[in-house]
């Protein structure tokens, strides 16, 4: 899984050694930080110390996967909170700890030389536990957000072997419980997901192959849309109009969408967060003209509301 270097080693090898911009890090104290990750004694003070570092060090997603026992130490920190999680159990210091871990493999995500392989180890699916989790105290929200964090920053650069990896697990349906009944942010950060997922062409195809996934979804995105409308939240609105932009590029979905889309995105709802909003306002108009209906500006122009201007 990971390489057999030390440290100080790979950072000396590293091609982006000199081309850091970030404050001066004191870069003996970093690498005995990392080193530290495998000794038990002291990993949790690593920890908390690299994931600070973690925004302002290019490299240390290298320096982690390369160095020696690293990534083991990071999964051994995942795999010891099982145990918390089921019968619910976990305290603040628990989820705190683990969340340092998890922010680690974050920033290994992130970077382009260390995504692959961290996808190839299969590491995401270790997350998988947290996200099946139900409990609302903070420890527990606190651990879902983070793990969503991780999966996330895997989405974020939009490559087909991301979405295939993911497509072959249970993220979507993780995903969809945690839009129903998650907090705002983790919604938010779960809903992101699904949109990345939906704008690659092998994830919409695969979300509208059966009736099935793409009910569960449309529901899931209704149910949001109308509880937006009594708990307005602009940039979780920015993700569903995304989302169901997306849906109503295939044609079997279309069709559905014009059955099912929330009245509140064909009247004037949301109005004053789409005229703040521009992106948010044009793929509302990109989904509603797919439907074949009128946006809602041009209906209360013309005096009536938004219905279909062609036949389905």
């Amino acid at each position: 899984m990971s390489g057999t270097h030390s440290a100080s080693d790979t950072a000396r090898n590293s091609p982006t050694n000199q081309a850091a911009a970030a404050p001066p890090v004191d870069r003996d104290e970093l690498f005995q930080w990392i080193e530290d990750l495998s000794n038990p004694a002291r990993r949790e003070t690593a920890l908390l110390e690299l994931s600070k570092k973690r925004d302002t060090v290019p490299d240390l997603p290298v320096w982690l996967w390369r160095s020696f026992g690293t990534v083991a130490a990071l999964l051994q920190e995942v795999i010891a909170i099982y145990p918390a999680i089921m019968p619910p159990s976990l305290t603040a210091t628990q989820s705190n700890r683990v969340c340092n871990a998890l922010a680690l493999m974050q920033c290994i995500a992130s970077h382009k030389e260390t995504r692959g392989p961290f996808l190839s180890a299969h590491i995401p699916l270790f997350l998988y536990p947290f996200l099946h989790t139900t409990k609302a105290s903070r420890p527990f929200e606190y651990l879902r957000l983070t793990s969503l964090g991780v999966i996330g920053a895997l989405v974020k650069t939009d490559e087909k072997e991301v979405i295939q990896f993911l497509l072959s697990t249970e993220i979507i349906p993780l995903c969809l419980r945690i839009m129903e009944q998650g907090t705002e942010l983790s919604k938010t950060v779960a809903t992101f997901i699904l949109q990345k997922i939906l704008l690659d062409d092998t994830g919409l195809a695969y979300i509208c192959q059966t009736y099935e996934r793409f009910s569960h979804v449309a529901m899931i995105l209704g149910k949001m849309v109308l509880r937006l409308s009594k708990e307005p939240s602009a940039r979780l609105l920015k993700h569903i109009v995304r989302c169901y932009s997306r849906l109503s590029d295939n044609p079997r979905a279309q069709q559905a969408l014009r059955q099912c889309l929330p009245d509140q995105l064909k009247d004037e709802t949301f109005k004053q967060h789409l005229d703040e909003d521009r992106s948010t306002k044009h793929w509302l108009k990109h989904l509603l003209q797919n439907l074949g209906y009128e946006p809602p500006a041009a209906a209360s122009e013309n005096g009536k509301p938004s219905t279909p201007v062609t036949n389905a």
